[in-house]
């Protein structure tokens, strides 16, 4: 079976022969490029908002409260001013961060005081 092409010319395969090619830039020539991203930080005050309120409903951390209000607010303002969102959002986390740790520290001190045990 020969290669060649029936008008006589030989078979020229397409492209250079392999390692005389460079590689493939990706992002030219291969379709859409992907969508930019959403600098917002939205899915982030969403977690921040729901972990918030159920700290609040379910260990009743009071700092649960204005950690959710601030992501409340940040998810209004994801897409008007993302740097101040941001920085909601980061206080968000900080204060349901500093009511968990608050929270054990009351449990343990509770528990090593004796204030935990069972007096029948």
């Amino acid at each position: 079976m020969s290669q060649e092409d029936p008008s006589g010319y030989p078979y020229q395969p397409y492209g250079a022969p392999y390692g005389e090619q460079p590689p493939p830039q990706y992002g030219y020539g291969y379709g859409y490029p992907p969508p930019p991203r959403n600098e917002g930080p939205s899915a982030n005050a969403i977690v921040s908002l729901v972990l918030n309120l159920l700290a609040l409903v379910s260990c009743c951390n009071i700092l649960g409260l204005p950690g959710a209000i601030l992501a409340g607010l940040a998810l209004g303002k994801a897409r008007t001013e993302p740097q101040a969102a941001r920085t909601m959002v980061i206080w968000s986390w900080v204060l349901f961060g500093v009511g968990f740790v608050l929270g054990i520290a009351v449990f343990l001190f509770l528990g090593l005081a004796g204030y935990l045990d069972d007096h029948s």
